[in-house]
């Protein structure tokens, strides 16, 4: 169920961002796009920024919707874990501990 969220959330934030960059600040929406005159025959500009402004709304909106739901479904997991990142007693060390030297064995007695 996360992953899913997380690939949706991710989705909208990349449309967002297009839709946002396919806005002009003068109002102009869409205009180069196409020639000129094919998005202009296609929808008014004004029709074409209400278009964008009402997209940008919901695709906000939306990015809001999963950014809480992706919030609540993780806290969710950590309360049935019962972890925590402060609650959590330190990690042990990952390097091994160092063996005691080892035994040099005795050569044997010759003549004994």
């Amino acid at each position: 169920m996360g992953t899913v969220l997380l690939v949706l959330h991710l989705l909208i934030a990349i449309f967002l961002v297009a839709v946002i960059l396919l806005q002009r600040s003068e109002g102009g929406a869409l205009d180069g796009l196409g020639g000129g005159s094919g998005a202009s025959s296609f929808l008014s500009a004004r029709g074409t920024g209400n278009f964008l402004t009402r997209t940008t709304a919901i695709l906000a909106t939306l990015f809001i919707i999963t950014s809480i739901s992706l919030s609540l479904y993780y806290k969710g997991i950590h309360r049935q874990t019962g972890s925590s990142i402060l609650e959590a007693a330190p990690a042990e060390s990952s390097q091994p501990a160092v063996p005691a030297a080892p035994a040099v064995p005795s050569a044997p007695v010759a003549g004994k």
